[in-house]
């Protein structure tokens, strides 16, 4: 399965203005709530059949991406 483009997206009149997975109305944050609880990608994916492996697998990557680009060198 592609990758959607825009991988997320968020409208105020969708899921309270949250930020989703695009083409679903599942908020990116419960993909980190599950996480952070000890759930697996596997877990979450089970419970949010609307969102493909590959949009959780490139948030994340976006989010690590992210987190390097914006790191200080101590």
């Amino acid at each position: 399965m592609a990758i959607p483009k825009p991988l997320v997206t968020r409208s105020a009149d969708r899921a309270w203005g949250a930020t989703v997975f695009a083409g679903t109305r599942v908020p990116v944050d419960t993909l980190f709530e599950y996480l952070e609880a000890g759930d697996t990608l596997d877990e979450f994916l089970r419970q949010f059949p609307t969102v493909a492996r590959e949009q959780a697998v490139a948030v994340l990557e976006t989010a690590r991406q992210r987190t390097e680009d914006a790191a200080v060198p101590a």
